[in-house]
């Protein structure tokens, strides 16, 4: 939804933060997501402001001190950081931005006084984020025509020769189609192209990158928008395991949709409907759901006419791990979605089974079933078959058996642990694992209470 009010409603502090920078002879101009995120009827919480008819910080930092607290992180930069209870400010000077060397730290930054706000809005990407507002006079202030593009659904940049200082702006140009259900225009998108083929582009920080895909799955209703830019950018050569998926076959009667990927891209968007609220939770699910069938390029075949792709999850663990390697760091979260890929078909194969509670004890251990319950209903859900009532009926069945045992976030707890064999007279070694083990099979498989375990462990174990 667009809309043209010229009138931006604040909050009432910023309201007041602004009527006292005017008070001292400041110009500020509201700029960015927040005017953009007004326009498409989307609530802001961060806001950014650009001054004006000022030369120093320091001439303002007394003002915004009243009002929250300062964070001078950026203040090299020209940019100051204040944070309320419910809001974060960020106020910068009007600057440029000029590229100095290689990398996307190499800019050096001139702020002055005397800039207009069309030379300072040239630093920024697209058309749809140079769009400013005075909030005085309820102005919108647009010298690159970005609330036309905005209007009609266009993404484009502002100009070449400073677009393409940045190649991250590949990327963000990825999360904004997807999160505004934006058209690239052509001459962005063939600017976007030749910039993934340079050195910088590939040599991007991987955080920075995995940012931009954060933004584009937690903020995005269609995801697979940004998603299937990545692939018309040739961006996937740099990520195999995605590249992958595109024209890998699948059996019709099961996936009649297409291709690995294109089903990939209807269980992203599934996800997208799915999501818990817990951005770190989200976040993982759509990278287990991304994931999920990164192992059927290895055993996709044909066999008595019939497309099969066995063993597809566990062969999907390797490509997950490398591919998740090369946007973070961050060993925990890998240890996220690596089971969920794993274990991504149990709900179907148990409810098939119509299997035993202690098959769900098993699973329980693997991953959290709540979370897995997510992935299988995003990825049944993500295909064009008729009835896909059977994908909640799953679902349902496996969450009903877990949550009665009360294990569907957290797998069983083993009633017999270390500290308990120490105290048998055990003493710590290898053998450790085979007894904990041996002491849990006893409680799931033989529903032993843990004195019962601990005397067939005296029987079958020496001390």
């Amino acid at each position: 939804m667009f809309i043209t009010t010229t009138k931006i409603n604040i909050p009432k502090i910023l309201e007041d933060i602004l009527y006292e920078l005017k008070s001292i002879g400041v110009l500020p101009i509201l700029v960015g997501g927040c005017v953009r995120d007004h326009l498409l009827n989307i609530p802001s919480k961060d806001y950014d402001i650009e001054l004006y008819n000022i030369d120093s910080l320091e001439q303002i930092e007394y003002s915004l001190k009243k009002f929250g607290q300062l964070k001078e992180v950026g203040k090299s930069f020209g940019v100051l950081l204040l944070t309320t209870k419910e809001y974060s400010f960020d106020f910068a000077l009007a600057r440029v931005e000029k590229k100095v060397g290689e990398g996307h730290r190499a800019f050096k930054v001139e702020t002055s006084s005397k800039l207009s706000f069309m030379e300072a809005s040239l630093r920024r990407d697209f058309t749809i984020n140079s769009i400013g507002y005075n909030y005085f006079t309820k102005e919108f202030l647009d010298p690159y025509n970005g609330l036309e593009d905005l209007k009609n659904g266009i993404l484009k940049h502002i100009k070449d020769e400073t677009f393409i200082e940045d190649s991250l702006r590949v990327y963000r140009a990825v999360q904004f189609v997807g999160r505004f259900n934006l058209k690239i225009d052509s001459s962005t998108f063939n600017l976007c192209k030749k910039m993934v083929q340079s050195k910088e582009f590939e040599s991007l920080p991987k955080e920075r990158v995995f940012e931009e895909l954060k933004k584009l799955f937690l903020k995005s209703q269609k995801p697979s928008l940004g998603l299937e830019l990545l692939k018309e950018l040739e961006i996937l050569k740099y990520y195999s395991e995605l590249e992958a998926l595109v024209n890998c076959v699948q059996d019709k009667e099961y996936h009649p949709e297409g291709d690995v990927w294109i089903h990939t891209l209807l269980s992203i968007d599934e996800m997208a409907k799915l999501k818990t609220g817990d951005e770190y939770r989200d976040l993982y699910l759509f990278f287990a759901v991304l994931c999920h069938d990164l192992g059927k390029p290895f055993c996709t075949k044909e066999i008595d006419g019939k497309i099969t792709s066995h063993k597809h999850e566990t062969l999907g663990v390797e490509p997950t791990i490398s591919f998740l390697q090369k946007l973070t760091r961050e060993k925990k979260f890998i240890e996220k979605v690596v089971p969920l890929v794993k274990n991504h078909l149990a709900p179907f194969q148990l409810y098939k089974a119509d299997s035993s509670l202690k098959a769900v004890k098993r699973l329980s251990l693997k991953c959290s079933i709540e979370d897995l319950c997510i992935v299988c209903l995003a990825d049944c859900k993500g295909r064009t078959i008729k009835d896909k009532d059977k994908c909640d009926e799953a679902v349902k069945w496996l969450l009903e058996h877990a949550r009665l045992m009360n294990i569907s976030h957290e797998g069983v707890k083993p009633l017999v642990q270390g500290r308990d064999l120490i105290k048998l007279g055990f003493k710590p070694n290898k053998k450790f694992k085979e007894i904990l083990e041996y002491a849990l099979n006893l409680q799931i498989e033989d529903e032993l209470e843990k004195d019962e375990i601990l005397k067939e462990i005296k029987k079958s174990f020496k001390v």
